[in-house]
């Protein structure tokens, strides 16, 4: 990890946070779909969700390689 970044038990508890923030917004998505503001609300919470689950899992997996 570098010097200044997040260390690997941030990393792991961002990206179960993540995945867990997607799981739920899935299944409000699910339970609730409602017009034109409800499809802002579940590709801006998906993309931020989906954007921090991935970075995390790049992170944790550069860790591993070195």
């Amino acid at each position: 990890m570098t010097r200044f970044g997040p260390g690997r038990g941030e990393l792991k508890f961002r990206l179960v946070a993540s995945l867990a923030g997607l799981a739920l917004l899935g299944v409000a998505a699910v339970l609730r779909p409602a017009g034109p503001a409800w499809v802002e609300i579940v590709a801006l919470g998906g993309a931020f969700f989906g954007g921090t689950a991935i970075w995390s899992a790049r992170a944790l997996l550069k860790e591993r390689r070195r």
